[in-house]
C-alpha cells in the first residue's frame, strides 16, 4: 500500500446519514441489513443483497463482537463503492450477540469496503478496533446521541493512520 493512499476516504468514512440512533434490531444480521440500507441509500453500495450475502458469510466464518460491547461485522465485496461505515447505536435496554466473550454490543459498526482494497480493509479494521479498545472512546459513541458528533468521532479516529 502507498503511503497516504487512504487519505481520500478520512472525510467520508461515514457520515450522519449513515448514523442510526436508538437502533431496535432482533438479531445482527437485522442490524446490518439496517446499517447496509443507509449505506445503500447514499450509493456507497450497488447491491443491498449481494452486499448482505457477503457480510453474512464473513459472519460466519468468525464472531465479530469486541470487547466493551462492540459489534464490527464487516466484508470485502465487489458490491462496495467505496470504504465507508455505517453506525449503530441501540435503543437502552436492546443489545445484539457478535460473540464477544463478554457479552452482547450495543455500538455496531459496518464495515464495508471493495473487493480489491485488501489492505485498506484491513488497516481501517485495525484503526478502529484500536480506537474500540478505549473505554473512553466507547462511551463517547454511546453518550453522544448525535449522529453528527458520532460520525465525527468515527471519521476523526481514521485521520490517524500509521503509514
Amino acid at each position: 500500500m502507498t503511503p497516504g493512499s487512504l487519505e481520500r476516504y478520512e472525510t467520508e468514512l461515514t457520515n450522519s446519514g449513515l448514523v442510526i440512533l436508538e437502533m431496535a434490531a432482533e438479531t445482527k444480521e437485522d442490524a446490518a441489513a439496517q446499517l447496509a440500507a443507509k449505506l445503500f441509500e447514499q450509493g456507497r453500495i450497488s447491491d443491498l443483497a449481494g452486499f448482505l450475502k457477503d457480510v453474512n458469510a464473513r459472519e460466519h466464518q468468525m464472531a465479530t463482537g469486541l470487547p466493551g460491547g462492540i459489534g464490527i461485522p464487516h466484508a470485502r465485496s465487489e458490491f462496495v463503492q467505496q470504504i465507508s461505515i455505517a453506525v449503530g447505536i441501540t435503543k437502552f435496554g436492546h443489545s445484539l450477540d457478535f460473540g464477544a466473550v463478554d457479552g452482547p454490543a450495543t455500538v455496531i459498526l459496518l464495515i464495508a469496503t471493495p473487493a480489491s482494497s485488501f489492505s485498506a480493509h484491513l488497516e481501517v479494521l485495525a484503526t478502529m478496533a484500536r480506537s474500540l479498545f478505549k473505554e473512553n472512546f466507547r462511551e463517547s459513541l454511546r453518550r453522544a446521541h448525535d449522529a453528527e458528533v458520532i460520525a465525527e468521532l468515527i471519521n476523526s479516529s481514521l485521520v490517524f493512520f500509521d503509514h
